[in-house]
């Protein structure tokens, strides 16, 4: 019932009655989603269609538990990071670097989505959660 967001906005209505977030909160995440997206679409060019179609493999293979395929997905994000640009910021980089590899791996197979998102919410819980907070509380 809920909508999957992909633009940096967030769907008008919450379940389990969690409130909505205030103007401002608000405005610093689309603040912070734009500034991702940016990033985004320089870090685009530089995945290669061999990574992708390598962690598809991964998730597609029903053996390997979610914590087996968040490792694959490090080592993928730690690969492509030699790529992106000295002056940009490499926690920031290698954020995006996830959410990108995580869109075309589901553009390449949809039917992945569930795990895919759940696998990508996994690596950026472990790896970027005190960063996250910190763009925020930075952001407001």
């Amino acid at each position: 019932d809920d909508e999957l967001q992909t633009d940096g906005n967030r769907s008008g209505h919450f379940q389990n009655g969690e409130p909505e977030l205030g103007p401002t909160n608000e405005e610093v995440l689309q603040i912070i989603a734009a500034q991702l997206a940016e990033i985004g679409d320089q870090l685009n060019k530089e995945i290669e269609g061999r990574v992708v179609n390598d962690l598809v493999q991964h998730f597609l293979n029903e053996n390997l538990s979610i914590e087996e395929i968040t490792l694959h997905v490090s080592r993928a994000v730690r690969e492509l990071i030699r790529c992106i640009p000295s002056d940009m910021e490499q926690e920031k980089a290698m954020l995006v670097l996830a959410m990108l590899l995580t869109k075309k791996i589901v553009n390449s197979v949809p039917s992945l989505l569930h795990r895919v998102f759940n696998t990508t919410v996994n690596y950026m819980n472990q790896q970027f959660h005190n960063y996250i907070a910190d763009m925020v509380s930075q952001t407001t």
